[in-house]
Order: structure tokens, then sequence, then C-alpha cells
């Protein structure tokens, strides 16, 4: 199976998910309600370090809990791990096989804490670790850059965001996904068109904010892993407390923006970078602005599912980018499949 292949796969997965999904976050769900459970502990590495930072901002907004992103090196390295035992602890791993992620885990057990286990291998050291297992069931993902894992990933963590919340609302929406997916695969086309504009990009920064930090995380990560690009993410808000000050004249913004309170300071702030910094602007948005190239999506669901969506179109102008410059897409340069790390 190819890049392209496991790219198209991610409606089918969103739509496994919502069948069979439920059984498993059911019991965890109990769990984490029968312990009063008041925050949530996230280890995870790489992409999957991306869909904790929508964990932390879907879980937040509609389960009410905090998150915070777990230091393995504590755990590990340090031999000094912090007290987490009154947690929900999630490992997210495609693989299931990065030792400090699993030892995360293992301890948070051994504290007594509520461990579950989001990964694609029902048979790895992580879905040993937990005490619940949440299946992605996305198929073996062959390709070196993580795509339809990464968005069954969001999905499962939406999945028990609405699930704690009990927002029916919330499940109904959910029930848009595997068609909004299926109709953002249909700007390949366009993405391609953009990547072909743009085949000499070197640097860039990818803005996003709230919900969508994480997918500006995820196009910059692909952009680095396919396309050879320093890519560079930022929050629209975090950019401006200094990092705008390395952005060249003329430079390169990428910026992912959805419907929703953030919307009009992010396209404030592109106003103000083209203006005063003459920025090349790609703007990831449902509607387009003038004057800057649009690579649009379907926003027509909630803010907080539109990381499941948007990311698509990002996944295709970052794999047309690379053929673009001659790269090869299936064997990224210096990559493996997966990392371990201690």
């Amino acid at each position: 199976m190819s890049l392209s292949d496991e790219i198209a796969a991610q409606p089918e997965i969103a739509e496994r998910l919502l069948r069979e999904a439920p059984g498993q976050l059911r019991p965890l769900v109990a769990a984490v309600r029968g312990r009063g459970i008041t925050h949530v502990v996230i280890a995870a590495r790489g992409t999957s370090d991306h869909a904790a930072i929508y964990a932390q901002y879907v879980l937040g907004a509609l389960g009410g809990l905090p998150v915070a992103l777990a230091a393995p090196s504590l755990f590990t390295r340090y031999a000094s791990p912090p007290r987490v035992g009154d947690a929900l602890v999630i490992g997210i791993s495609q693989s299931g096989r990065s030792p400090d992620v699993v030892a995360v885990v293992e301890e948070a057990r051994r504290q007594g804490a509520v461990t579950a286990a989001v990964t694609n291998d029902a048979s790895s050291p992580l879905a040993a670790a937990a005490e619940h297992r949440l299946d992605l069931r996305a198929g073996a993902e062959r390709s070196v850059a993580a795509t339809k894992t990464y968005t069954a990933e969001l999905m499962v963590i939406a999945m028990l965001a609405v699930a704690l919340g009990g927002d029916a609302e919330g499940r109904a929406a959910l029930g848009g996904v595997p068609d909004a997916q299926r109709a953002a695969l249909g700007l390949a086309v366009r993405a391609a068109s953009l990547a072909d504009d743009r085949a000499g990009l070197a640097d860039c920064v990818v803005l996003g904010r709230g919900f969508n930090l994480a997918t500006a995380h995820e196009w910059a990560l692909k952009l680095k892993e396919l396309g050879s690009v320093r890519a560079q993410a930022y929050s629209t808000a975090d950019f401006q407390h200094g990092p705008v000050a390395s952005l060249a004249p003329g430079g390169d913004v990428l910026a992912v923006v959805a419907r929703g309170p953030l919307a009009a300071d992010a396209i404030e702030l592109i106003g103000l970078l083209r203006s005063e910094r003459r920025a090349r602007v790609l703007l990831l948005a449902g509607e387009p602005l003038p004057g800057v190239d649009h690579l649009g999506f379907p926003d027509t669901l909630p803010e907080w599912l539109s990381p499941v969506v948007d990311i698509i179109p990002a996944q295709l102008f970052a794999a047309a980018l690379a053929r673009a410059k001659g790269l090869d897409v299936e064997r990224p340069r210096g990559l493996h499949k997966v990392t371990l790390t201690r």
C-alpha cells in the first residue's frame, strides 16, 4: 500500500471507528467517572504528539478535563517519575513500541492511575501495559510518513471527549467526519498545483491556533519528512510574541484557519504579514481571502472536528511538494517507520 493509498483510506477508517470503537470506550469512560478523574496526562512522540496537542483542546472543551503532556525522560533517563496515580494516563503510539511511552503507562498503572493505550497494534507492548486499549483499526501503515493513523488517533480522542461529555450533538457531528474527509480527498489536484508553484520551498512557518494548533504542527512535520522543508509550526498568538521577527521579507507562511472564534484574529495577522513582511501566504481554510493562495477544505463540521478533516489537504500538499522536488515519498531521507526512544 502506497502513501496515496493510505491517505485515501482515511474516511473508511473513520467509519470503522464510529462502528466499532464505542465498545472499547465505554469501560474507559466508566472508569474515569467512577474514579472521579479530574485531569489527563498523555505520553506520545512524533505525529502522535500532535494528536496529544489536539487532545489538550478537545478533552478540555468537551470533556472538561485539563490535559498535560508527559515528560517521558522523567520516567526513563532520570528515574524520577512524577505522581500521576490520580490521573487518566494515555499513551498514544501508532506502533505501540516506543519504550519511553510504554514506560510512562507502566509506571502510571503501577501508581494506580486509570491507563489507556491508543495504538494501531493490539499486540504491542503499549497495549499490554495499559488497563484499557483503544485500537485505531487502521490496518498496517507501511509508509514512513504517518497519515491514516494520525486521523484515526484524532478520531478516537474526539470520540472519547464526546463520550466523557455526554454530548448528543457531538455524537451526531462525529457521524459527518467520513463524508467531509471524502470531500477533502477531492482537493488533490488543487494541492498538486499549489505544490508545483512552490517546488523551490525550503523554509516556511506554519500557523494555527486552538484545535488547529495540532494541524499546524502535523503539517509542518509532513513538510519536513516528505519535502525536506525547514518548517516551523507556531500558534498564531505565540508567533507574534517574538518569532515574527524571524520571518524574512517575502518569506513563506502556511496558515490553517477554521470557522470559529479564532478566525478573525488569524485573518488579521495574515493581512499584517502580507503588508508588513510581504509574506507569501498559503491559506488552508474553508473560504478564500482576496490575493492569497487558497487550499480549501470542507469547513462544514464544528471547529473541534476540523483537524480530522483539514489535515488531509495538507497531507496531499506535502506529498505533492515532495514529488515536485523529485523526492521519494515512500522512502523519506534518513527516516524509519518505527523510532524507538528511551
